[in-house]
């Protein structure tokens, strides 16, 4: 009988993707891949360890599975990902129920570290966070109709902020033709939606090319006949190039949803931050992207109570938001992080912070009360996700909405409508920050 690994996976997509190829290098050995924990020899937890929210809440499961693994329902458990890296020795030592820690440099050890552990051997490997990437194979666990492209690892904007570069290392482009090759053979599966994902995908290869190549890049993957969206996420502001914009703009398949994270507007903040550029810069950008992509849908996020915000920067950045009417914002209280800069600098205290993202977030949802009202009556291409038995009809996405992030459109069709597929729907009404609509008859 096989050996079973069940998988968890927390935080971001592109530590979605790594668990994927953990579950690939597993399959391709002979272990048994289950739906989830139940009666699983092995849980991986593949956590983030990004801020305090995700570190609680990788604990969190770290305990359920130890008092699963106590009843006899599971057996041995193996800490993956940002969590492990970030405390190599703490876990082991603090969280007796854990059997193994492997941290993002050793991903590709996975098949011999679940050998040793179900052997018996505690195991804690970490390897180099700044090698070349991995090429491997994936088990998506997404629906089969979309999929996340990670096109680099790592990243050398050194927020002050921000614990990902030591975790994650240095940025590491994968080249062309692996990234190409890829989204072919996802293509070939099934996949319709293609999101591209990085730290920072504007960057994309500039290490190995020397220029950034997200453009070129954006233009071959757009040839790959099977796909119909992609969409670009983590787009940052000063790498937003004139040609960048014209790909985005130009390129039919390329869905005009732009998630470009500035974090704040204030200059004083923003240099605090060791972000790159300035507020004016930013107006520039936003004013651009508006002009040039018809439609287009912006999402950013934001983080409140960073230091040197007071209320004057607060209310600067309220300012900002009703200006420029953004269409998707994430808020995020600051959240000191031991071994970043801005850990110790002087910050405002944490409720405040949360204080302040409350107030970001009952502005935004104004905003997006007028965005969708500005739906109505308006003719949409819906990619189907499902039935919704409680409303007794369809659900799905626009090009307006990122899996997991964003809403969805509630709409009835007279035909049956497959997972998957595509359709033209007419909005007509808003609900609970849904779109409703019907299926336009051809």
């Amino acid at each position: 009988m096989n050996q079973r690994v069940g998988m968890i996976s927390l935080g971001c997509a592109k530590n979605q993707v790594n668990a994927e190829q953990m579950l690939y290098l597993l399959r391709e050995a002979g272990f048994e891949i289950l739906p989830d924990v139940q009666d699983a020899d092995l849980v991986i937890i593949n956590t983030c360890g990004f801020i305090d929210s995700a570190k609680s809440e990788a604990i969190d499961h770290i305990l359920a599975m130890g008092e699963l693994k106590a009843a006899g329902v599971i057996g041995k458990i193996l800490v993956t990902g940002c969590l492990s890296q970030r405390y190599q020795d703490e876990i082991l030592q603090e969280m007796p129920e854990v059997d193994g820690v492997l941290g993002t440099g050793s991903y590709g050890d996975i098949v011999s570290v679940a050998q040793k552990l179900l052997a018996g051997e505690q195991v804690s490997l970490f390897g180099d966070i700044d090698a070349p990437v991995d090429e491997v194979g994936r088990v998506l666990t997404t629906p089969e109709y979309y999929a996340y492209l990670k096109i680099a690892e790592g990243c050398d904007n050194r927020c002050s902020y921000c614990v990902i570069p030591s975790l994650r290392g240095k940025f590491r482009s994968r080249t062309m033709d692996d990234c190409l090759y890829e989204a072919r053979m996802l293509a070939e599966d099934g996949v319709k939606e293609l999101i591209v994902v990085a730290q920072d995908t504007s960057r994309y290869g500039i290490d190995n090319y020397g220029k950034r190549m997200l453009p070129e890049l954006l233009r071959e993957l757009c040839k790959i006949e099977k796909l119909h969206w992609v969409r670009v996420h983590y787009l940052y502001p000063d790498e937003m190039t004139d040609e960048l914009i014209e790909v985005i703009a130009s390129e039919p398949k390329i869905v005009k949803y732009i998630d470009i994270p500035i974090q704040h507007v204030n200059d004083k903040i923003l240099k605090l931050m060791n972000r790159r550029g300035t507020r004016q810069e930013m107006d520039v950008l936003f004013q651009k992207l508006r002009q040039r992509i018809p439609g287009v849908v912006i999402r950013t996020s934001l983080i409140c109570g960073l230091p040197g915000e007071g209320e004057a920067e607060f209310e600067e950045l309220c300012s900002w938001l009703k200006e420029h009417k953004l269409e998707r914002v994430g808020a995020f209280a600051f959240s000191p992080e031991e071994g970043t800069a801005a850990a110790r600098m002087e910050y405002p205290p944490e409720e405040v912070a949360t204080h302040r993202a409350e107030i970001v977030a009952e502005l935004q949802s104004r905003i997006m009360d007028q965005f969708y009202e500005a739906q109505l009556d308006k003719t949409l291409e819906v990619l189907c996700e499902g039935y919704d038995d409680e409303n007794d009809c369809y659900f799905g996405r626009t090009y307006m909405d990122s899996p997991d992030i964003d809403g969805r459109v509630l709409f009835t069709a007279e035909r049956t409508v497959r997972v998957g597929s595509f359709v033209n729907v007419v909005v007509t009404d808003v609900r609970d920050g849904d779109l409703i609509a019907e299926e336009v008859e051809e």
